[in-house]
C-alpha cells in the first residue's frame, strides 16, 4: 500500500481495527424461544450491498449451526461466486440485536477504530475482491476466502471523524450514481415498447398513411400465396461446442433465431463422420421461424441479413422464401414480429407443455397477413429500419452510460480511500484552531484500553458484551 497517505492517516492491519469472526453469543444471551434475524446467502443483495430478505428464527434453532453477528457488524461472503459478486452488508435492525446466517459469511466487528460503513465500502472495492479471489483455497466451485487473508489485509485508516465524513460523501455520491443507473435500467424496456409500437404502426398502415394517399389498398392473404419455398431442417447428434471456423460444417441452434435478428454463433459443430446436407445451408435473404420448443421460443422469426458459410438449418425451424416480385421479405419478417401477429402465432401453437409446443407447416402457411402494394412495403421497410437504427443508437449510448456508471462507483471508492473526497481532519483542525486524534494515536489508545480491560479481574461469570465503537469528537 502506498506510503503517501494524507496527514493523520495510517496503514492498519484489519485485526487492529475490528474483530474477525467473533465468538457466538452465550447460550443464555437470549431466551431459547426469542426470535432473531436469520440471513441465508440469497437474502444479501450483491447489487445493493444490503440484507433485503431476512427472516426470523428462534435463537435456540440457529445458535449452534450458523454464523452469528450483531447490529453494525459487516458480513461478507467468503465462497465463490458470491464473494466475487460482492455479497456484503452492514447488519442493521436485527431482531433482538442478533443475527445468524450462512456459514459462508465472514464477520467483521469494529473495535471502535473503524466506522462499520467505512469497512464495508473498503471491501466493496473491486481491487479488494480481486486480491481476495487470488487467495481463495479449496476445490473448483467450493473455493473460499480464508480468515487468514482478512487478518493480513491492510486498511488506509483516517481519524474517526474523517471516516464518518468520507462515508457520508460516498453515500451521497453513490446515491446519485444509483439514481442514474435506475433511470438507465428503464431504457431497455422503453426501447422494446418503442420497437413494438413501430412494428404495430408499420403493419397496420398507420406508419405510411400520409405517404400512401387514398388510392392504394391493402389486401389480406394467407402467407402460402407469397411463399415460393419452405424447408424444415436437420438435427443430427452434434458436438456440443460451437464451430467458429467457416471451414467446418455446423448446425444452427434454435436460439440462433431471435426476434428480427440472427445469431450465427449459436450453433453446434457437425461431427467429422457425418456428411453435410448442402441443400439446408443457410443463405443471406432466408426467412426463418422456429417451429418447436418451449412455448416462448416457438414462432420466433427473423430475416437473415448475412451468414457464415457451411451453416445448416436445424430440424426445429422452418426456412422459407417469398415471391419478391410482389412481397418484400423484410416486410414479412416485420409482420411476423408485430404485437398482434405474435398473439395470433401463439394461438396457433399445438401442445400444452412449455417444452413441447409446435407450429405446424399448414397452420403457419395458412396464417393471414395484410399486404400493402410492393412500393409501400419498400417504404415501410425503409421507415422501420430508420427508426430501429435510431433505437439501436440510443441503446448503445445507454449501454455506454451504464458502463461509465459502473466504473464511476469504483472510482468514487478509490478516491475515498486515497483521502480525496473530503477535507482531512488535520486540515480542519488547523483551520479551526483545535487538536485532533490521528489514526495512529486512536489505534494505540484502543489497544491500551483493550489491554487494561483484559487485565482487569472478572467477578463471576458475566455474559459477553459486544464492544461498542467510541465516538471521538
Amino acid at each position: 500500500m502506498s506510503d503517501e497517505l494524507p496527514e493523520g492517516w495510517c496503514v492498519a492491519e484489519l485485526p487492529a481495527t475490528c474483530e474477525i469472526n467473533p465468538p457466538k453469543p452465550r447460550p443464555d444471551a437470549l431466551a431459547p424461544d426469542a426470535e432473531v434475524t436469520f440471513v441465508p446467502m440469497p437474502a444479501v443483495d450483491a447489487e445493493q450491498g444490503a440484507i433485503t430478505r431476512p427472516i426470523n428464527r428462534r435463537f435456540s434453532e440457529v445458535r449452534k449451526g450458523f454464523t452469528a453477528f450483531c447490529n453494525e457488524d459487516v458480513i461478507i461472503a467468503k465462497i465463490t461466486p458470491c464473494m466475487e459478486n460482492g455479497k456484503a452488508a452492514v447488519a442493521r435492525r436485527l431482531t433482538n440485536g442478533l443475527g445468524f446466517g450462512s456459514t459462508e459469511f465472514h464477520v467483521l466487528r469494529s473495535n471502535g477504530a473503524i466506522v462499520p460503513e467505512y469497512a464495508f465500502y473498503f471491501i466493496r472495492q473491486e481491487s479488494f475482491r480481486r486480491k481476495a479471489e487470488r487467495e481463495m483455497t479449496g476445490s473448483v466451485g467450493q473455493k473460499r476466502v480464508p480468515a487468514s487473508f482478512l487478518e493480513s489485509v491492510e486498511v488506509p485508516l483516517p481519524p474517526l471523524a474523517e471516516q464518518r465524513r468520507i462515508v457520508a460523501q460516498v453515500e451521497a455520491l453513490l446515491a446519485r450514481v444509483n439514481a442514474a443507473r435506475q433511470r438507465l435500467a428503464k431504457a431497455p424496456a422503453l426501447l422494446k415498447r418503442f420497437r413494438q409500437s413501430v412494428l404495430a404502426a408499420a403493419c397496420s398502415g398507420r406508419l405510411t398513411a400520409g405517404w400512401r394517399g387514398h388510392e392504394q389498398e391493402w389486401r389480406a392473404a394467407p402467407l402460402r400465396e407469397a411463399v415460393v419455398a419452405l424447408d424444415q431442417g436437420w438435427s443430427p447428434k452434434c458436438e456440443l461446442e460451437p464451430s467458429s471456423s467457416p471451414a467446418a460444417w455446423a448446425v444452427m441452434k434454435t436460439t440462433a433465431i431471435q426476434p428480427l435478428d440472427f445469431w450465427e454463433h449459436e450453433n453446434k459443430r457437425l461431427p467429422d463422420g457425418l456428411n453435410p446436407r448442402e441443400d439446408l445451408q443457410l443463405k443471406a435473404g432466408d426467412l426463418l421461424i422456429t417451429r418447436a420448443g418451449p412455448r416462448v421460443r416457438a414462432g420466433v422469426a427473423c430475416f437473415v441479413e448475412s451468414v457464415r458459410p457451411r451453416l445448416m438449418l436445424c430440424d426445429k425451424a422452418y426456412r422459407f422464401r417469398v415471391q419478391e416480385r410482389t412481397v418484400h421479405p423484410k416486410f414479412v419478417a416485420f409482420a411476423l414480429n408485430a404485437p398482434a401477429m405474435l398473439e395470433t402465432l401463439d394461438s396457433l401453437k399445438t401442445g400444452t407443455s412449455d417444452s413441447g409446443t409446435n407450429l405446424t407447416q399448414q397452420k403457419f402457411l395458412d396464417l393471414e397477413l395484410d399486404f400493402p402494394p410492393l412500393a409501400e412495403q419498400h417504404e415501410i421497410v425503409r421507415r422501420v429500419e430508420a427508426l430501429f437504427k435510431l433505437a439501436d443508437a440510443i441503446e448503445k449510448r445507454v449501454a455506454a452510460a451504464t458502463a461509465r456508471a459502473d466504473k464511476l462507483t469504483q472510482a468514487i471508492l478509490a478516491k475515498a480511500f486515497r483521502g480525496e473526497l473530503v477535507p482531512t481532519e488535520a486540515d480542519l483542525a488547523r483551520r479551526e484552531g483545535r487538536d485532533y486524534e490521528p489514526a495512529s494515536v486512536l489505534l494505540e489508545r484502543i489497544k491500551a484500553e483493550r489491554s487494561q480491560t483484559e487485565a482487569t479481574p472478572k467477578r463471576g461469570r458475566q455474559p459477553r458484551a459486544r464492544p461498542r465503537a467510541k465516538r471521538i469528537n
